[in-house]
């Protein structure tokens, strides 16, 4: 008689289990120490546990807590870990949303899987992440505060008792919500400056991702090793290393972002939307980058106000090209996207003894980025006639307690 093939759990956010906390922590003010640290947490999250011989487990939304897990975990040796970076944002109509999760999730689901760790339905995570807000949304994110958001954090880590090298038989997923401060209050230019970030090129020894590779998964060992070259560029004055790869030193992501360049092609005479593609791998596809692209290609592609039409190109481009067209005065504007940093301008990259100015050959006919982030804001915080945006899920049953 043939044996019969053993079926494990499926993720399930329907049958959650929900313990309240009984000791609800304060709620930071804005620009409060707490919520600068980045690491002070709502009030509840939520946990989900996986083994190789069952399945996911039911998971649960409870109190905030440490993690308890075995100095053997997989995570702390071998890096099987992964996580995304979302917002929560509290609409001008009262409402809380989130932008495009299910993208989150099926991200999240393509490092796990380059990270030899479990598989789950997508679609959970919103639904995991609605449960957590239903409770913590009314306190964290007041209605009568609308224009705020809470960051979120899932992760999902190898966390068995199992020290050898191997693909992990236990997991945790766990979802943590956390009050951030909002990148364009954080940084004030200083009087007779402007705003924007500035970049610092990679030298040639130094690389992110390499095709291959895991650059373009959320892997927490895609940021660690990157923080020596990021220390630097801080201590230098900028704000984020500008990543190059390979001989002709092809232009990446910035920091942790993806980075975009408006130019006049002078062998079109077009204006372009360019950034770097996702065929090599080397970048995250970002959420954001493919709203941006997305919005761009449909509402930029005729005349917008002042703004004259562009066309979006998604190309491989080198820092010479960038310096070349720095030089010839082409370049309109640059800026970086991303969930932290939203949708933010460059004002100078250096690249060796090279210092270009971003904001001031183009400045006339600048405003590409400020009007795709007011569109995006407009998605995000339900206002503007985008209350019912299809990029938006809307999170509905708030607890009032």
């Amino acid at each position: 008689m043939g044996s019969v093939a053993h079926s494990t759990a499926e993720l399930d956010a329907s049958v959650v289990k929900i313990t309240r906390s009984t000791n609800l922590r304060p709620v930071p003010e804005p620009g409060s120490p707490e919520e600068l640290s980045h690491s002070y947490c709502t009030d509840h999250m939520v946990t989900a546990r996986w083994t190789v011989a069952n399945g996911w487990e039911t998971p649960e939304v409870k109190p905030f807590e440490n993690l308890s897990i075995p100095p053997t975990a997989s995570c702390l040796h071998y890096a099987t870990e992964c996580f995304e970076g979302m917002k929560v944002y509290r609409g001008y109509d009262g409402k809380l949303r989130l932008f495009r999760p299910d993208c989150n999730g099926e991200r999240l689901l393509m490092s796990s899987q380059r990270a030899s760790l479990p598989s789950f339905r997508y679609e959970e995570l919103k639904v995991l992440i609605a449960k957590l807000l239903q409770i913590d949304g009314p306190r964290w994110l007041p209605k009568d505060q609308p224009g705020r958001f809470l960051y979120l954090r899932p992760t999902i880590i190898g966390n068995g008792p199992h020290l050898g090298v191997q693909t992990p038989k236990e997991a945790l997923l766990f979802i943590i919500a956390v009050p951030w401060p909002d990148p364009s209050k954080l940084k004030k230019p200083e009087q007779g400056t402007k705003p924007g970030l500035k970049l610092l090129a990679s030298t040639p020894d130094t690389i992110r991702a390499w095709p291959g590779g895991f650059g373009y998964a959320k892997l927490g060992a895609n940021y660690g090793p990157s923080l020596v070259a990021h220390g630097k560029a801080q201590a230098l004055g900028f704000d984020q290393i500008l990543w190059l790869f390979g001989e002709d030193r092809q232009v990446t992501e910035a920091g942790a972002s993806n980075f975009f360049i408006v130019w006049d092609n002078k062998e079109t005479g077009k204006i372009e939307l360019v950034t770097a593609p996702l065929e090599n791998q080397l970048i995250l596809p970002g959420i954001t980058r493919r709203s941006v692209l997305q919005l761009a290609r449909s509402e930029l592609a005729k005349s917008t106000g002042p703004l004259a039409p562009v066309e979006v190109v998604e190309k491989t481009f080198t820092i010479g090209e960038v310096e070349q067209a720095w030089k010839e005065g082409r370049i309109i504007e640059a800026f970086v996207c991303g969930t932290a940093f939203f949708v933010t301008p460059i004002k100078l990259i250096r690249n060796g003894d090279i210092d270009m100015d971003m904001l001031e050959a183009g400045a006339a006919r600048a405003g590409y980025a400020a009007q795709i982030k007011s569109w995006l804001e407009a998605i995000m915080y339900g206002k503007d006639g985008k209350e019912n945006h299809e990029w938006s899920y809307i999170i509905e049953g708030e607890s009032e307690k």
